[in-house]
């Protein structure tokens, strides 16, 4: 789960990370009241889950509590297009209004967690304000890292030897370090996925704050952090995932006009690729589970069937677990309630297999079948061209 800016500072604000003074609204007119507690040079920035805002007039300076009402009332409500966003945008619902400070350096910070390694990682580099992605491509000797042993945590050590390579000095040093370790204190304690600072700002008084953060959290430890699952904004969440969602649905709205519903991720992962191979591209990703209910496959066709880019669609099961009666039934009883929106092709094997065939065979319902996943994609990405 992704949250804004001004979530993720208020959630490190807790753990003692150093944060610029500022307020959210939704309001133009607050704008002026803000800026006049916390300015009177103030930022203006627009709260959507994308980044490059900068690029897009997302991100304004005003030097009076005049002006940031003014910008205010230019940004909420506008829709805001970054490299993140696509050519759609994003509509600007809140702002986030912080004190301008004196920019002395910025740097990068970031926790995520390596897969491969099996642990957190802490990286830090000189090179902030920039996308990390540019730097590890052109200059990857400057993003450090340490890793972190779970069973032991993140040592003193460690944040001294970022502070170190981030060339900090003084004072500056001594706050830089604090800064790493209760960062990484807010990204343990709160189950993070990932904790972004960028830029890590040095000021001209020395100072070390967030003038930007970013956190994401592992939806399976959710249940945990109910003060987190209530900072989840479903305007900025694709509409048919956030849909997905309430029914424990694993779906990703994809690029193509080709819809598929299967259940296990790596036969899903597989049917998507047979898909390309056949000359198309998958509208989605939708694994609707090894244990999936008639009940769960009744909700997951309907999502798929209300995406307006899908042009025809594969229902690809295989019956280990689940049994393809079930399923049968839950496609007819949602096909019947919505119609065929669009051809259909159907794929089931395993788990008494030739019930669910008649089933679908006597539905009174214009389903396509096939008998191999070839076929099958064949089929679906002729139906899908035409």
């Amino acid at each position: 789960m992704k949250i804004h800016e001004y979530q993720a500072k208020k959630i490190l604000d807790q753990y003692g990370v150093q944060i610029p003074r500022g307020e959210v609204t939704d309001n133009p007119s607050n704008a002026r009241e803000i800026a006049e507690k916390v300015g009177p040079r103030v930022v203006l920035k627009a709260q959507v889950h994308a980044g490059g805002r900068g690029k897009g007039g997302g991100i304004k300076l005003a030097g009076n509590p005049q002006e940031a009402e003014n910008i205010a009332r230019e940004m909420i409500g506008m829709t805001l297009v970054t490299p993140q966003t696509g050519p759609e945008g994003k509509l600007v619902r809140k702002i986030l209004i912080e004190e301008a400070l004196d920019i002395d350096r910025e740097l990068y910070v970031g926790i995520v967690i390596d897969r491969a390694k099996e642990a957190p990682v802490v990286m830090a580099s000189p090179e902030g304000g920039v996308e990390i992605e540019k730097v590890a491509a052109e200059s990857p000797e400057l993003i450090f890292k340490e890793y972190i042993n779970p069973g032991i945590g993140f040592l003193s050590f460690q944040a001294r030897n970022l502070a170190f390579k981030l060339g900090l000095e003084g004072a500056t040093f001594k706050q830089g370090v604090k800064f790493i370790r209760d960062l990484y204190k807010a990204f343990e304690a709160t189950d993070a996925s990932l904790a972004e600072i960028n830029p890590l700002l040095i000021t001209k008084q020395g100072a070390v704050l967030a003038l930007d953060a970013k956190m994401n959290f592992d939806d399976n430890a959710l249940p945990r952090h109910s003060d987190i699952q209530e900072m989840r904004d479903l305007d900025e969440e694709e509409l048919l995932e956030a849909e997905a969602s309430k029914f424990n649905l694993n779906y990703i709205k994809l690029d193509g006009n080709v819809g598929c519903m299967v259940n296990g991720a790596g036969l899903a992962m597989a049917t998507m690729d047979i898909i390309m191979h056949s000359g198309s591209m998958p509208a989605n990703f939708l694994d609707v589970g090894g244990g999936v209910s008639e009940e769960a496959v009744k909700n997951a066709f309907k999502i798929l069937v209300s995406d307006k880019d899908v042009k025809a669609a594969l229902i690809n099961i295989f019956g280990g677990i689940v049994r393809c009666d079930l399923v049968a039934k839950g496609i007819v009883k949602a096909a019947k309630e919505m119609g065929l929106k669009v051809p259909m092709v159907v794929r089931l094997e395993g788990t008494n297999v030739e019930h669910g065939k008649k089933i679908l065979e006597e539905s009174g319902l214009s389903f396509y079948h096939a008998e191999s996943m070839k076929e099958a994609a064949e089929k679906v990405v002729l139906l899908a061209k035409q």
